[in-house]
């Protein structure tokens, strides 16, 4: 059994595709030649005509990822499919050869079938180097070091709970060469600040980091006592009183399941309930993928942070946050040149 990754478009533009069809896709962009005909010699002359302005160093990269995809998958091997819009991953089971649809649409002429054995797992939930491993900008790659196949498949086993820490291993422990691998060093980034925020605020204690955030962007806030909240865990309100507006109702959730649409809808009912005009949801572990496509018609009441939004609101104000938070959540901004990224 192998493992792979593959990606659904570099920001994640075709993930609800490839999870509601269980297929997976080349995304390349009118490549629609049937790539079981070809060798790899062949393959190559096909992408550089095809991609004629591309340096031969591309060219290379890409026909390592476009082979294995016709000619070495198996029934049998595992899919892991990183989400971007979500902090979590699927994984499936290829149950389908290799399938060429010449005739498109665009870029979707190469596909291959999967049973989706793993759904919405938390990022959280694997070690740090299986998440390196899974930051690859590749498209497509095999995941292979730090026994990868062995410990997806206890996690299989064991109902895709977090790995037992005997499993882990840490980044730093990489070697060199596996290091210089071209790696999503935002995701990376991202994903050591989430456990350190659910290492330091758990439970309730996201609440208080949501409450801090919100003050640093000028609320007054209310903050629920831990336990039973009566559907909102902060109420904040513009201005130094909080009597100004927006007038927000905020719902805080830590755990490591996605949130459903019922769950939302209590947070809709909050709103009526304490006189708010719109409604906040925060959940580290996203939101189930029907919650957004629903809820379009509640767009002026209700926003949805999960982890990605979140962050993004954490850094604009993080200079702004009381010292005790930043205290428990030490970050330095860093920028970098981006590595180069496939199709």
């Amino acid at each position: 059994m192998a493992i792979w990754l593959v990606r659904a478009g570099a920001h994640g533009a075709f993930e609800q595709k490839f999870i509601d069809e269980a297929r997976v896709y080349l995304t390349w962009e009118t490549l629609n030649v049937d790539l079981s005909e070809l060798n790899r010699e062949e393959l190559t002359a096909t992408i550089n005509t095809t991609y004629p302005d591309r340096n031969p160093r591309t060219i290379r990269n890409w026909v390592s990822q476009i082979w294995p995809f016709a000619h070495e998958m198996s029934k049998g091997d595992l899919i892991v499919l990183p989400l971007k819009l979500q902090p979590s991953i699927y994984i499936g089971e290829i149950i389908g050869d290799y399938h060429p649809e010449p005739q498109g649409p665009d870029p979707f002429f190469h596909s291959r079938a999967v049973k989706w054995i793993g759904e919405a797992i938390p990022r959280s939930n694997f070690g740090p180097d299986l998440l390196f491993s899974f930051g690859a900008f590749l498209t497509i790659c095999r995941i292979k070091r730090n026994n990868a196949e062995s410990r997806i498949a206890a996690m299989r086993a064991n109902g895709w709970k977090p790995e037992a820490r005997s499993a882990l291993t840490s980044v730093a422990a990489l070697k060199d060469d596996e290091a210089a691998e071209d790696t999503d060093l935002e995701e990376l980034a991202q994903d050591q600040i989430q456990q350190l925020i659910l290492s330091r605020f758990k439970g309730h204690g996201l609440t208080r980091l949501v409450d801090g955030i919100l003050r640093a962007q000028g609320y007054s806030t209310y903050v629920s006592p831990e336990g039973a909240d009566g559907g909102a865990d902060i109420l904040a309100g513009a201005g130094p009183l909080g009597f100004g507006k927006p007038r927000l109702c905020v719902e805080v959730k830590s755990g490591d399941s996605p949130i459903d649409r019922p769950t939302v809808d209590k947070l809709l009912g909050a709103v009526t309930k304490f006189g708010a005009d719109q409604g906040l949801f925060v959940s580290m572990s996203g939101f189930k993928g029907n919650v957004e496509k629903e809820l379009a018609g509640s767009f002026f009441r209700v926003r949805l942070w999960s982890r990605k939004e979140l962050f993004e609101q954490l850094f604009q104000v993080y200079e702004r946050l009381d010292d005790e938070l930043k205290a428990q959540l030490p970050l330095r901004r860093v920028w970098m040149v981006t590595g180069p990224s496939s199709s």
